[in-house]
């Protein structure tokens, strides 16, 4: 547990922060802020139709990376960091995105660049161009056994941990039975290969997604009153304008980068893959659809739980001490409940329900 914790404390420390704003400054100078001038380029790319038999489509690649990157960082992962650093880290969630959006269209253009073609589909991803592009093989191997275990036995659990204690919360399905499930789901989309991944994906996403925001943007309708007042404290907590909240700001800086990361995944190497799974007639063109995936997560899905949660002073924030600067909910733990107790208070009958269907 100790060694668990020290690897922990040492990739969730400043050095990811320090290097992920890093990297998206350094692409977005370099590349004169594509992340914004080539958003009309975006939109009409995700759309377009693709033939090929070898690959999926960019609307597939681009639902396949939201199916990754919308889910427990979106809805646990928000109400953490508003717990953990109040307010303003849904303001450095802003600010992770927009730089973020830059990263994640040079790593999925570098898939693109380096994919190869197996027997049947394109395949790509970090491990491909750290081995051409960088010519490192140890560094690809690396990758390739880091990313294995993350993405097949850490990351997994943290997000059927998410959906067993939403659905437990709210139907009372046993713990097991929801893992069970789980496991019987998701081997039979995956045993189908990336074209089913990909076409499933096509279908659930902007469903899941657009369910998600619409009730969102009811309970902001709702509340519309508030909406400036919420938007000024997001902003003045978030950088020390805020007396209340100018003791945490370090904190809100932290969080809302750290699941700013964890949510929108620009960076850490795991979207690339469905990137390279795209059939596209230019690299770029694949990296700009992911681009805009990032915004589609953060400024819309994150920015809609935390606007839930805000509106219905549904949260907790700590201060530095380990205490309470603010305490709303007694005896509720960190993540879905936020969100569940913030829906529920405008819809008591469906809050709990919804979660945990959108999170699962």
């Amino acid at each position: 547990m100790n060694f668990i914790e020290k690897v922990n404390d040492y990739i969730w420390s400043n050095y990811l922060i320090i290097l992920c704003i890093s990297s998206g400054i350094y692409y977005s100078v370099k590349y004169n802020f594509l992340q914004i001038t080539l958003i009309k380029d975006m939109l009409k790319l995700l759309f377009q139709k693709s033939n090929s038999t070898q690959g999926i489509s960019s609307f597939q690649a681009f639902t396949l990376a939201i199916s990754g990157r919308i889910g427990t960082g979106n809805i646990a992962g928000v109400a953490t960091a508003i717990a953990m650093g109040g307010p303003g880290a849904l303001f450095w969630m802003w600010i992770i995105a927009f730089l973020g959006s830059a990263s994640a269209i040079i790593e999925a253009s570098l898939a693109q660049l380096y994919k190869e073609k197996s027997s049947v589909y394109f395949i790509g991803g970090p491990a491909f161009y750290i081995k051409k592009g960088l010519n490192s093989k140890i560094g690809a191997i690396t990758f390739s056994v880091v990313t294995i275990i993350s993405t097949g036995f850490l990351l997994p659990s943290v997000q059927s941990n998410s959906i067993s204690l939403a659905n437990t919360e709210a139907f009372q399905f046993p713990k097991e039975l929801v893992g069970i499930i789980l496991v019987v789901l998701v081997a039979s989309i995956v045993i189908g290969g990336v074209k089913r991944i990909g076409r499933l994906t096509e279908l659930i996403v902007p469903f899941m997604a657009l369910g998600y925001i619409m009730m969102a943007l009811i309970i902001i309708m709702l509340n519309i009153n508030k909406l400036p007042d919420i938007f000024g404290l997001i902003v003045s907590s978030g950088t020390s304008m805020h007396s209340f909240y100018g003791g945490i700001v370090g904190s809100a800086i932290a969080w809302g980068i750290k699941r700013g990361i964890y949510s929108n995944e620009s960076g850490q190497g795991t979207a690339p893959h469905a990137a390279a799974a795209a059939a596209v007639t230019h690299p770029i063109k694949q990296g700009l659809v992911q681009g805009f995936s990032v915004y589609i997560d953060t400024l819309f899905v994150c920015t809609a739980t935390g606007l839930m949660i805000l509106f219905t002073n549904q949260f907790n924030v700590m201060d530095t001490e380990g205490g309470f600067l603010i305490n709303n909910l007694k005896d509720v733990q960190m993540g879905p409940a936020y969100t569940q107790y913030a829906i529920a208070k405008h819809f008591p009958s469906i809050g709990k329900e919804f979660v945990a269907i959108s999170l699962t």
